[in-house]
């Protein structure tokens, strides 16, 4: 049954690239130009208005505005470089500095092009000329320095286009081998072999149909369990976790995975180094919660990874202990709104899921979300089809008989990148 009272989902996390210096430099030198452009403007424009809007006096105002703006514009990019936008007061204080320098330095270029003598009575007036000629360009200066760099600067940093929507499943035909894959809490069984390729077939004709465009990963005939894609690789939108295996059998299965993911263009690539294991089954993401399994597979080291590599882009990691399952993903699945699907018999902690319902099927524990609206699963759980049909979802079912036979499920069989 469905638990009570559950919190509203939080706001989804996004991977966000590192920032780059080029960026950086970038965005430093278009916030502090914005600041010097916005104080000339505003001096300009009030000078010229308080002149009677006499367009003789525009030149000379350009002229010495434009090199204050000038001097304004490298000094703020020093600043800002440094950080004077990480709060109003410290970017109050470097738009008062350098306002004042740039206004004292044009103040002073003028008079000397004039042909003026620089004597103590100039040197008075061109300090005067702070709280008078100047004083519009500095308040400017200042207000833009605290309201528009800041905006700015961030806006340029936090800038990411918009890429078309993506519809990948990365997938990989059996191995030669595929009756000797690993098992851990089944008995083993007689594999066939040709049947496992034909429901493999159709596993990928499914995702097709439903407007998924499947990639092969190179094949790896001598790697028993290589057709369980899912363990190798972790994807967060653009970014890649390349998972380190808990089964030293499994880890030569990764090479060929990240070749194919590095193929995709914008995916960002991390790993989980040893000591850490982690296996992509035991990764279950709901919006910006991504609950992991503490399986035979997957170690705490692995998870402290997992955790330091997800925080900074607004995931959270919840650690889920597995005893009675391969991965956690053998035990729960998640539904498009959130809700956790799973066997209570697999499951130590199901109080650990916000929103839980119990599937009637072992095999209906797993399912893979096509769309929003509908869901891929296993034919051989008829009874949780139709409970999620009743909830409102289209299912599609495939036969995956032969790889339920090595704990393998629907999640296994393919890496959706979205």
């Amino acid at each position: 049954m469905t638990s009570p009272a559950s919190p509203p989902l939080s706001a989804t996390a996004r991977y966000t690239p590192a920032i780059t210096p080029w960026r950086q430099t970038v965005a430093v030198l278009i916030s502090a130009g914005v600041v010097a452009i916005t104080a000339m403007a505003v001096a300009v424009l009030a000078f010229f208005i308080g002149n009677g809007q006499s367009p003789e006096i525009v030149p000379q105002l350009f002229g010495h505005f434009g090199l204050a703006a000038l001097v304004v514009w490298v000094l703020l990019s020093v600043a800002n470089g440094i950080g004077a936008t990480r709060s109003w007061f410290l970017a109050a204080i470097a738009g008062l500095v350098s306002a004042c320098l740039a206004a004292l330095f044009a103040t002073t270029a003028t008079v000397s092009a004039g042909g003026n003598p620089f004597t103590p009575r100039i040197f008075e007036a061109v300090l005067a000329s702070l709280v008078s000629f100047n004083l519009i360009f500095i308040l400017a200066a200042i207000a833009a320095e605290v309201f528009l760099a800041p905006r700015v600067l961030h806006g340029i940093l936090a800038f990411a286009p918009a890429r078309p929507p993506r519809q990948i499943a990365l997938v990989r035909i059996p191995a030669s081998n595929l009756d000797e894959g690993e098992l851990t809490h089944l008995e083993r069984q007689p594999v066939d072999k040709a049947r496992a390729d034909e429901q493999w077939d159709n596993y990928c004709a499914a995702l097709v149909a439903e407007g998924w465009e499947t990639i092969e990963v190179d094949a790896a005939p001598e790697l028993a369990d290589s057709v369980f894609v899912e363990d190798a690789v972790v994807m967060f939108g653009d970014l890649a976790v390349i998972a380190n295996p808990g089964a030293v059998s499994r880890r030569p299965e990764v090479e060929a995975v990240e070749r194919a993911v590095r193929a995709i263009p914008g995916v960002t690539v991390e790993r989980i180094e040893l000591p850490g294991t982690l296996d992509g089954g035991d990764v279950l993401k709901v919006e910006s919660t991504v609950y992991v399994g503490a399986s035979s597979r997957t170690n705490a080291e692995g998870i402290r990874q997992l955790r330091w590599l997800l925080n900074p882009h607004g995931y959270t990691v919840v650690a889920v202990p597995i005893t009675k399952a391969l991965h956690l993903k053998s035990a729960a699945t998640a539904l498009p709104d959130g809700t956790i699907i799973g066997d209570p018999a697999l499951l130590e902690v199901e109080s650990l899921f916000p929103r839980f319902i119990a599937v009637p099927e072992p095999e209906g524990v797993a399912v893979v979300e096509l769309s929003r609206e509908s869901l891929l699963m296993s034919a051989a759980a008829p009874q949780t089809a139709a409970m999620l049909s009743s909830l409102g979802y289209r299912v599609v079912t495939v036969d995956i008989s032969e790889f339920e036979k090595l704990e393998g499920c629907v999640t296994c069989l393919s890496v959706r990148v979205r």
